[in-house]
């Protein structure tokens, strides 16, 4: 799932190679741009409007992630080190809200 920002045709032909369904809406001006020419029209029926509410919890989680200033500043040498914070963060927020 992604917002507005993400809509290319490398990233729907990115997620169509690996069978995920594209839960992307298109921006006002790609609206606007598709009208005057023909093609393909990119479908966010209900289907898609469903999954795309789902979003916002998504989005909860990552600003819940980025609390931790580690995390939101990717200070982390390596990758191994930043994945680390990300299930130690992920982890704690899970205890503190299962009790």
């Amino acid at each position: 799932m992604a917002d507005k920002g993400y809509p290319s045709k490398a990233n729907r032909a990115w997620l169509r190679e690996r069978g995920i369904a594209a839960t992307i809406p298109e921006r006002n001006d790609q609206i606007a741009h598709r009208l005057k020419r023909q093609g393909r029209p990119i479908d966010f029926g209900d289907v898609q409007r469903l999954r795309y509410r789902g979003r916002n919890v998504v989005e909860r989680c990552f600003n819940m992630l980025k609390q931790w200033r580690g995390i939101a500043m990717r200070s982390d040498k390596t990758a191994r080190n930043y994945h680390a914070g990300l299930c130690l963060a992920a982890t704690l927020h899970w205890v503190s809200t299962t009790r």
